[in-house]
């Protein structure tokens, strides 16, 4: 049974979507129920992960490998390791969570839960994939979800978002398309095998190809993160998204792109990634300041959360830099594994902190006061006391709060990055100062000062809101106090890489 664990993970909700499509129309509140129980059953199973992965261990687990298209090297071959094995679990939860909370949605439900599930799919196919053509085929699925969610459940200006979303991406696809087929066309044997291609450096004699692929991939992988200047779609695909769709989107879509980047870029093309480190280290730099500032401008609460992902991220591709700058250094192999584990540590604390925080603002705009903004509040900590108590302990972990889940992952990030790029590693923590800014004057402006009598009846959280936020919290503080449990998962594939990299 163990041996298909990874296949029923990421299959599972398909089947419960092609369920879903089943059921009669009318019969909503079966179309929940069974998206629900498919949800939660693939939570379960990717939990069940654990029993069999050995912590510690630094090659792939796990592993299915099944010949696909035999004619042109292609398998369906998954496994996980230490790097995908918390994202896919995140993938998993943040799913459930987001099913809980759309409960309420009542237009097309049939359609929008289908959609839900199939998105879960390729996400957790994408963290799974150990062959290109199956990769990118996970990674082309995970597109069709998220651009009907906007398109059709999204905000006023939900087209406009949707396009702008699909087209970004898409033009991203095709230039990591041109990425793969450049490693397919010169490796021998010819072959979509990520393992296999790492292990062969087909580009390792060909530095203008080498260059080409690695800036294909940049390109696919820096407007799915996303990394500054690559970043203006995510704006608006927030603010227009559904309130579920955004946590998805935030949670687990833009990490397909820094996962992309420590899966691929820096295995396969580890010299030209070493050649090309600062220019990325500065690209993430920018990203933190300028996503931390322009947040702090913000009027819409939905669109400060939006930029603060762009900060955080960036915190992300600092540390994933770093490691690549220390390639062919083995005196700098301990800098570059801490920099990695933060890096990987901050990409499961951002989707846990952030998916919180979008649907913190979901709770208040869809359901309460229909606004977003933060100057028409002013005193809702005396008016919704659970409500704001969550809200707090949100900011104050993606500002950086030590004994919460953000600040373990800057501070390694931070710590690593320093022994590579000390003076970028400076400017970076400038971030930290304007997101605590940022979400402290956020917090004064909604819950504390005098009672907006406006507000004065507002209804606190109720118990499926309650189901969809407490799991975060305690996420975020049981990590934040006790992160060895999850360090330890991800610190034996990040080592090994390191290794690798020497």
């Amino acid at each position: 049974m163990d041996r298909y664990l990874l296949s029923i993970t990421i299959f599972l909700p398909l089947v419960g979507g092609l369920i879903v499509l089943l059921i009669p129309k009318g019969q909503e509140r079966l179309m929940r129920q069974v998206a629900l129980a498919t949800a939660a059953l693939a939570f379960l199973v990717s939990l069940w992960l654990l029993g069999p992965f050995q912590v510690g261990g630094a090659e792939m687990q796990l592993q299915e490998r099944y010949a696909w298209i035999p004619a042109i090297g292609v398998h369906y071959h998954v496994g996980i390791d230490g790097l995908s094995l918390p994202l896919v679990i995140l993938t998993t939860l943040l799913t459930v969570l987001s099913i809980v909370y759309s409960w309420r949605v009542d237009v097309r439900v049939k359609e929008y839960l289908f959609l839900f599930l199939l998105l879960e799919t390729a996400m957790v196919g994408v963290f799974a994939a150990l062959d290109f053509f199956l990769f990118f085929v996970f990674w082309e699925v995970s597109i069709v979800p998220m651009y009907f969610l906007i398109g059709i459940w999204g905000g006023p200006r939900k087209e406009y978002a949707a396009i702008k979303f699909f087209l970004y991406t898409l033009v991203g696809s095709l230039a990591m398309l041109l990425a793969i087929l450049l490693l397919y066309f010169n490796a021998e044997p010819r072959t979509f095998g990520i393992l296999e291609l790492i292990g062969q450096q087909p580009l390792a004699r060909a530095p203008l190809l080498a260059s080409l692929a690695f800036w294909g991939f940049f390109l696919a992988f820096a407007i799915k993160v996303p990394m500054w200047p690559f970043h203006t779609w995510l704006p608006d695909a927030h603010v227009e998204a559904p309130t579920a769709g955004s946590v998805i989107l935030a949670g687990v879509l833009l990490k397909l792109g820094t996962y992309g980047f420590v899966r691929i870029s820096l295995p396969m093309l580890p010299e030209t990634f070493r050649e090309y480190a600062p220019v990325v280290a500065i690209l993430a730099v920018i990203g933190v300041v300028y996503g931390a500032l322009v947040a702090m401008a913000q009027p819409d609460l939905k669109k400060l959360v939006a930029y603060s992902s762009v900060n955080h991220m960036g915190y992300v591709m600092l540390g994933v830099a770093a490691a690549a700058g220390a390639v062919g250094a083995p005196e700098r192999a301990g800098a570059a594994t801490l920099a990695l584990n933060g890096a990987v540590f901050e990409m499961v604390a951002h989707g846990i902190i952030t998916g919180a925080l979008f649907l913190i603002v979901g709770v208040i705009y869809d359901y309460r006061a229909h606004t977003r903004g933060v100057d028409d509040f002013g005193g809702l900590g005396a008016v919704l006391p659970r409500y704001s108590g969550i809200t707090m302990m949100a900011m104050l972990a993606s500002l950086g709060l030590p004994g919460l889940m953000g600040f373990v992952a800057e501070f390694l990030i931070f710590v690593g990055s320093f022994g590579i790029f000390p003076e970028l590693t400076v400017i970076a923590v400038t971030g930290v100062v304007f997101s605590a800014a940022m979400f402290l004057w956020t917090i004064q402006r909604i819950f504390l000062g005098p009672k907006n009598p406006r507000w004065a009846a507002l209804p606190d959280l109720d118990g499926r809101e309650a189901v969809s936020l407490v799991p975060l919290a305690a996420i975020m503080l049981v990590f934040g106090v006790y992160p060895r449990p999850l360090l330890e998962v991800i610190n034996a594939a990040m080592a090994s890489l390191v290794t690798v990299l020497r």
